[in-house]
């Protein structure tokens, strides 16, 4: 056999496997199996790995099932994977077995050779740790891969999403509170409606992110029941009756969420219904985002020949042909970040319905898309909220001129004078291309002085 690789066995047979490799021939099969994508579970999903191994080893040590030695190499690797130092050695396909075992079995076999390593064993020999009997131990696929999800979503909304979200609905906040006293032209159906405050309209993005936040840590509520102690079809065969509530403590303390045993393990391990639930929150978040990145490049638009009443960040040329062109980009990357999450939605919808009898098939398709929309998420929401939102400038000077100039002004005439009175002076100051304040003049309707009242912008963006 030649040096770089190695002879494992599993069940079907024998295998070879790169010397250098902490995985197995279960891997290897999988990895021969599925060459389709090239994607491959992230880091948030390698180290929730990780850490049920290192739980599980735990729990069946202090269940007296696990010999304490064996546990602490157990745990000593397990501990590597959460650390990201062996994620070269999680080398199968997103598009694998519906019920990722071959993901849970490449955890297996890379915890059992590393311990072996750790131990002064021969790497694939399953001598002290054998990746089934011990790595494994009171565990199925069936109940660690969806554990996983759970596991693996939770940390990630909690404290990169959450927080990114937070993050921005400062910024905005910020924002809002400098741009209160600036009065502009408010639009409905993209036509002039009545004026409003810069500020009230940054007061209500900020609003759309915090509540944005909440979804988020709302997510990370629908993921605390864990399908962990169920094993095969959630009867919780070859385990103890102690062994889920006891993993879900150690879980809980491991990463500071508070993790509790499936209420039924059918449910549970049959369907997907939580994760299809925080899919539906991310999709909502991405809405949410795609409206405030819209309304901050709008109203950035031009500079001279739009709206123009904000001016954005200059982060980069804009074109190859127009000199001095600058686009909002980072609105743009935004909007785009959240049609993908969009769209996985579907995919992560599509996966969830994969539920048949006792379990469903299509979790590693759910985990990765689901896991890549918070990723992106945290990722385009910090990026937007330092690039853009923190740079934001109004325009005061182009706010009033479109407030003076627009014929929603007439409305605050309409109770003093009448809605169809009202009504032929915006006409006429539309067909004239006079504003409103003139044609109100001319006519006088009211004196100078009430009307001077009557049309203070200011006035408008209160409850009268």
């Amino acid at each position: 056999m030649p040096s770089e690789t190695r002879i494992e066995k599993d069940s079907m047979g024998e295998m070879t496997v790169p010397a250098s490799a902490y995985w197995g021939a279960s891997t290897q099969r999988a990895v021969e199996n599925f060459p389709i994508s090239g994607y491959r579970f992230g880091r948030r999903f390698v180290r929730a790995m990780g850490l049920i191994k290192q739980a599980a080893a735990k729990v069946n040590r202090d269940l007296g099932k696990l010999d304490p030695k064996l546990a602490d190499l157990i745990i000593t690797a397990a501990q590597q994977v959460i650390d990201g130092r062996l994620d070269d050695h999680f080398v199968l396909d997103i598009y694998q077995t519906g019920s990722g075992t071959s993901t849970n079995m490449n955890a297996n076999e890379v915890i059992a050779n590393r311990a072996i390593e750790l131990s002064g064993g021969k790497i694939g020999s399953k001598t002290p740790i054998h990746p089934n009997d011990h790595v494994n131990m009171g565990q199925s696929s069936n109940d660690v891969i969806p554990a996983a999800i759970h596991v693996s979503a939770a940390e990630a909304l909690q404290a990169d999403l959450a927080p990114a979200l937070e993050h921005l609905g400062d910024a905005l906040t910020q924002k809002a509170r400098l741009f209160d006293k600036i009065v502009k032209i408010g639009r409905t159906h993209l036509q002039d409606a009545t004026p409003v405050r810069l500020g009230q309209e940054f007061a209500g993005y900020a609003r759309q992110a915090k509540l944005s936040a909440m979804r988020a840590n709302k997510a990370v509520k629908a993921l605390r029941e864990l399908p962990i102690g169920g094993t095969a079809v959630g009867t919780g065969i070859n385990t103890h009756h102690e062994f889920g509530r006891r993993m879900c403590e150690v879980l809980s303390s491991t990463t500071g969420i508070e993790f509790v045993e499936a209420e039924d393990h059918f449910e549970a391990q049959s369907a997907k219904d939580a994760v299809c639930e925080v899919s539906g929150q991310l999709k909502a978040i991405a809405v949410a985002l795609t409206k405030v990145a819209n309304d901050i490049r709008l109203l950035g638009c031009g500079p001279r020949c739009g709206i123009g009443e904000i001016k954005l960040p200059e982060t980069q040329p804009g074109s190859s042909i127009m000199p001095g062109k600058v686009n909002p980009v980072m609105a743009e990357m935004l909007i785009q970040v959240c049609a993908q999450v969009i769209g996985n939605d579907t995919a992560v919808m599509l996966g969830c319905r994969e539920s048949y009898f006792e379990l469903n098939v299509g979790m590693p398709l759910m985990t990765h898309n689901l896991l890549e929309s918070i990723r992106l998420l945290t990722a385009a929401v910090r990026t937007f909220t330092e690039r853009c939102v923190s740079g934001i400038e109004a325009n005061e000077q182009r706010c009033a001129e479109l407030i003076e100039g627009s014929l929603a002004m007439c409305t605050s005439l309409a109770p003093k004078i009448g809605y169809d009175q009202a009504a032929a002076i915006a006409k006429e100051a539309y067909a004239s291309g006079k504003t409103v304040r003139q044609i109100a003049q001319e006519k006088k309707v009211l004196s100078n002085d009430e009307l001077a009242k009557v049309l203070d912008p200011m006035s408008m963006t209160e409850p009268g």
